[in-house]
C-alpha cells in the first residue's frame, strides 16, 4: 500500500512538471467554445486546459492580492478561496452560459462550485475519523487535521444573475417527459474540477446539458468517493419546457456510509 501510494504522488508530481512544461514550449492552444440559440435562450460552453499547479513567478513563489492584473491565473484562485490546497484538477476556464434575451443569466463556474467548500469548519474525519484511521496507513493520518474540506464537497447549484425570481414549488421533475426519445440538437460535458483525494477515492464536479426539440435538460453533480468510508452525489436538475416562462430546478443530496452499502449488497446477493 505504501508503494501504491509514493508511485501516486510521484505520478502527480511528473504530470503537472510536464503540463507546465507544455505551457512554456507550446504556444496556447486556443478555448474550444460552441453556442446555440434556442427558442429565446443563447447557450454557450468553454472548454480548456487545466489550472497551472506553479505560480508564474517561480517554484515556491505567490503573487499578492494587491498584483491585480498581474497576478497569475492560479494565485487568482488561491487568494479567492483561501483553502490550504487546490483540486489535483481545476478546470478555471471551463464554464456553461445561458442567456436570456430578457437579460437572465445562469452560468456553471470552476470558481464559484469551490467557494463553497467548507474551510475551516466541518473536516469530514468529524463524520468518520474512526473508518478512517482503520482504512488508511498511518502515514496518510496527518490528513485528518487538516483544517479544511480536503474532500473538496460542494452543494453548488449554479450562478444565476438577479434577473432570476426564485421560487419554491410542490411541482415534481417531469422525468417521462425527459424518457421519451428525441434529437439532441446540442450537448456537452464540463468538468469543473476533480481530484484523486491522494488515491484514496475522488471528488468531482461536472455539468451537462442536452438541448431537444421540446427544451433543455442539465445535469450539475458533485460526486465523492472515499474508499472504504463513504459515498455522496449532489445532483441539480434544470428542466426548461419550450412553452413555460420559468425553468425547473430540482436539487438533491444521496449517500451512504460504506457499511451500509457492504449490507445493502450483501443482502441483495442473500436474496439473489
Amino acid at each position: 500500500m505504501e508503494v501504491v501510494l509514493h508511485i501516486g504522488i510521484i505520478l502527480r508530481v511528473l504530470r503537472n512538471y510536464f503540463l507546465n512544461l507544455q505551457d512554456e514550449l507550446i504556444p496556447r492552444l486556443p478555448v474550444d467554445q460552441e453556442s446555440i440559440d434556442f427558442e429565446e435562450w443563447h447557450i454557450e460552453y468553454f472548454k480548456s486546459h487545466i489550472l497551472k499547479s506553479i505560480c508564474s513567478k517561480g517554484q515556491d513563489a505567490h503573487c499578492n492580492k494587491d498584483d491585480g492584473d498581474e497576478c497569475c491565473e492560479l494565485c487568482t484562485y488561491r487568494n479567492a478561496l483561501e483553502l490550504p490546497h487546490l483540486p489535483d484538477m481545476v478546470f478555471h476556464k471551463n464554464k456553461l452560459v445561458l442567456k436570456h434575451r430578457d437579460g437572465a443569466v445562469l452560468e456553471f463556474l470552476p470558481m464559484e462550485s469551490l467557494r463553497l467548500v467548507e474551510n475551516g469548519k466541518q473536516p469530514l474525519q468529524v463524520a468518520c475519523a474512526q473508518e478512517w484511521k482503520e482504512s488508511r496507513p498511518e502515514s496518510l493520518m496527518e490528513e485528518k487535521f487538516k483544517p479544511f474540506d480536503w474532500t473538496f464537497t460542494t452543494d453548488y447549484q449554479g450562478t444565476p444573475n438577479e434577473k432570476f425570481n426564485v421560487e419554491r414549488t410542490e411541482q415534481q421533475l417531469n422525468k417521462f417527459k425527459l424518457m421519451q426519445r428525441e434529437k439532441i440538437l446540442f450537448y456537452h460535458d464540463l468538468t469543473l474540477f476533480e481530484d484523486e483525494l491522494h488515491d484514496n477515492g475522488i471528488s468531482s464536479c461536472s455539468v451537462k446539458i442536452r438541448v431537444m426539440p421540446s427544451g433543455f435538460f442539465i445535469l450539475l453533480r458533485h460526486f465523492l468517493r472515499v474508499d472504504n468510508v463513504l459515498l455522496k452525489i449532489h445532483d441539480t436538475r434544470f428542466h426548461f419546457e419550450v412553452g413555460n416562462n420559468y425553468i425547473f430546478k430540482e436539487f438533491t443530496m444521496r449517500g451512504a456510509s460504506y457499511e451500509e452499502m457492504k449490507n445493502l449488497f450483501n443482502v441483495g446477493y442473500s436474496n439473489s
